[in-house]
């Protein structure tokens, strides 16, 4: 199937949505919160997905594998902007990288230090429960 205007193959939803792991729903919302597009297919049938949104669309799980919300991927969006001008995105995309990295490392911070207080604990009580036996 083409789209009419471009001659690009379009993807309709429901193979898209097999074939990434993602469910028509998800599309859907994606498309409704303003990360991606679709395009009326020529043969009228639902909507479809041209391989520039395909790509789009395995940026957007590979980002959300990575910890992005929605908004930070809209922010993306934006700073992408409508020339689809990849050096405009790339500086804020390192921007948010850079804030999810330094919240990992808080919450790394936090769980060894959360860690070390449950094994000084453990170790106390090991020793009350060794003394006991022991009397």
């Amino acid at each position: 199937m083409n789209d009419e205007t471009s001659n690009e193959a379009i993807t309709p939803i429901g193979e898209l949505a097999t074939s990434v792991g993602l469910t028509t729903r998800t599309l859907r919302y994606w498309e409704e919160v303003g990360i991606i597009e679709s395009v009326q297919r020529a043969d009228g049938a639902a909507r479809g997905y041209t391989p520039y949104f395909v790509r789009r669309i395995k940026f957007i799980i590979k980002l959300k594998e990575l910890g992005l919300t929605i908004k930070e991927m809209q922010d993306l969006y934006i700073a992408y902007g409508e020339a689809k001008e990849t050096e405009r995105m790339i500086p804020r995309l390192l921007e948010i990288l850079d804030e999810h990295v330094n919240t990992i490392d808080e919450k790394m911070a936090s769980l060894a230090s959360l860690r070390k207080d449950i094994v000084d604990y453990r170790k106390r009580m090991a020793a009350k429960f060794a003394e006991s036996v022991a009397v």
